[in-house]
């Protein structure tokens, strides 16, 4: 493999001359510059990301930690991030954590050993602590979808218990009293804050709701299918679901459709993300939108700034909401 000395012979010029012209420095004639890239074409030469970051006093790569690959929210995230890494010349490292604490910390020191300055970070197994001491350590470290005080100047995040009383508050609003909750069994603080929203909205509306009207699943599809099934088996009276995110509201109405309950004529269903899915649904999905890509686009727009040497300015945070979706999978009782 050809290296920088390599090029500087085959040139007739000096090291400090290739060096320029990798990094687009200057005093370098024209003849020069495109002599130089030439032959750097020629020899097959790619420059080393590292050092040439070291020079141009920006990150050369940007490492994302994600839960999991496959799911349609943490693709939208991730292409956030690339809308923005692709304008800055930036490479991607990806990762998954799974929503595991081994898995989400080796996911980060995996990035590190790669000498990552520059980091978004979707972790929720990982206790507060530990990713301060990140944040810490990583000029460029900033995270997504959670806010911790400590650091809250490196929190892009959503106002979840916002978001969860504006889903009960729509479905109030339209008549329905007798609502059942579909979330998430994962002990995070996401279906936790989502579901502290929605009883805000109940209690203010002056309704119930039982813990029997709440069942807890796996936040997928299946999940959904399964949390729904458990609510029919009991028999309990309803007229809405309030689903922790898509997913689990489209698994719902298949099993409502499945047990030849009209949606929304009988139930009415509203999910929560606005991924593609709920688009695509029949019928299509009354949701929260989570403006995730936006937010990404965030979170790496700041990494980069950090990692360049900006310093996070102190008492500043990063808080979107989410806004009610309306579409036709919700009726008015």
């Amino acid at each position: 493999m050809a290296t920088i000395k390599d090029i500087a012979q085959a040139a007739g010029v000096s090291l400090a001359t290739v060096s320029r012209v990798i990094n687009n420095g200057p005093k370098v004639g024209n003849d020069t510059r495109k002599r130089v890239k030439k032959i750097m074409e020629e020899m097959g030469y790619r420059p080393n990301a590292n050092a040439r970051a070291l020079v141009t006093k920006r990150s050369a790569s940007l490492g994302v930690v994600i839960a999991e690959l496959h799911d349609p929210f943490f693709a939208m995230l991730a292409h956030g991030v690339e809308s923005v890494t692709r304008k800055n010349n930036v490479q991607i490292l990806l990762s998954a954590g799974s929503i595991e604490k081994e898995t989400e910390l080796r996911a980060i020191e995996t990035l590190l050993e790669h000498r990552v300055e520059a980091m978004v970070v979707h972790s929720k197994a990982l206790d507060d602590d530990t990713l301060i001491g990140f944040a810490n350590q990583v000029p460029g470290f900033v995270l997504i979808n959670r806010y911790i005080r400590e650091i809250a100047n490196r929190c892009v995040w959503l106002d979840n218990v916002t978001g969860g009383r504006l889903m009960a508050e729509y479905a109030i609003n339209q008549g329905h009293e007798h609502v059942a909750v579909i979330s998430s069994q994962y002990r995070i603080d996401d279906p936790n804050h989502r579901l502290e929203g929605i009883r805000n909205a109940i209690d203010n509306a002056k309704l119930s709701l039982p813990e029997s009207m709440i069942e807890y699943a796996t936040p997928d599809q299946e999940g959904g299918e399964l949390a729904m099934q458990n609510l029919l088996a009991t028999g309990a009276k309803f007229t809405a679901v309030l689903a922790y995110n898509d997913a689990m509201a489209s698994g719902a109405m298949t099993m409502l459709q499945d047990h030849g309950i009209s949606v929304p004529d009988q139930v009415s269903v509203v999910g929560y993300d606005d991924v593609l899915l709920a688009k695509y649904c029949r019928p299509k999905l009354t949701t929260l939108r989570y403006p995730v890509e936006m937010m990404a686009a965030k979170a790496a727009e700041l990494a980069l700034k950090y990692a360049s040497g900006s310093t996070p300015e102190e008492g500043l945070t990063f808080k979107y909401t989410p806004t009610v979706v309306k579409r036709d999978s919700i009726v008015r009782i």
